[in-house]
């Protein structure tokens, strides 16, 4: 499988085929909510993140994905990504990779390293209704923005969803959005941040999510730097 994947600039995304053949097309398969290496985390309209932990030599159950969906990496990683009916994929992974892969498949994926595998996966709920009419639009849909005390990579905006990488010196700021996006907070290191003029606090551990109805102003109250990756949903 060669999904559409959009890569963080500086992060390489390594790939080979291996030679073994892939899972028969008549594998059983289970729904996502089924599969015991995913733990639901948050669901609403727009959104559905799971947590994914696989440990060392593992496999996932054959699981579809029937939503396009985001996947952040958590910690360097090896993997087999096996898609039923295909040649099985070797990857190896950086902290906080993050990709964009297109729904509609079944899987199976095999955790090559000594270490757990741990990703978060983000459905995007709205994709069927995206494609069938004219996505929401952004002003800005690529490149590195320099905050105040930080930056905000833009990676890809898919399915009317802007997908970015956020990087908070301590006491660094990610500015508000006056049109009070929605915003999915993904932690890729600890993370606490504070509203700016707002009761907002965002306190996450690496793997950990918070929805955001509104975007205040928020300001990284720990002691280094944090990183997250943060969807903005229109």
């Amino acid at each position: 499988m060669k999904p559409r994947t959009h890569l963080h600039v500086g992060l390489a995304f390594l790939s080979s085929l291996v030679c073994v053949s892939g899972i028969a097309q008549n594998a059983t398969e289970a729904e996502i909510v089924e599969e015991p290496s995913h733990r639901l985390l948050l669901q609403n309209r727009w959104a559905r993140a799971f947590y994914e932990e696989l440990a060392p030599g593992a496999a996932t159950l054959v699981h579809r994905h029937r939503h396009d969906y985001v996947s952040v990496t958590l910690g360097a990683a090896e993997i087999t990504n096996e898609v039923v009916g295909k040649t099985a994929d070797h990857r190896k992974l950086q902290d906080g990779e993050t990709v964009f892969v297109e729904g509609g498949f079944a899987h199976q994926v095999r955790n090559l390293a000594s270490a757990p595998f741990r990703s978060v996966i983000v459905e995007l709920l709205q994709d069927v209704k995206t494609q069938k009419s004219q996505p929401p639009t952004w002003d800005e849909d690529r490149g590195l923005q320099v905050l105040e005390g930080g930056t905000q990579d833009i990676l890809f905006v898919k399915d009317g969803v802007r997908v970015s990488e956020v990087a908070l010196q301590a006491g660094g700021m990610l500015p508000g959005d006056k049109k009070a996006t929605p915003r999915l907070l993904v932690a890729v290191s600890g993370v606490d941040l504070r509203g700016h003029g707002s009761g907002t606090n965002v306190h996450l551990k690496p793997g950990q999510v918070s929805w955001m109805a509104d975007a205040p102003a928020l300001m990284n109250v720990e002691k280094g730097r944090c990183r997250l990756i943060m969807l903005e949903f229109r």
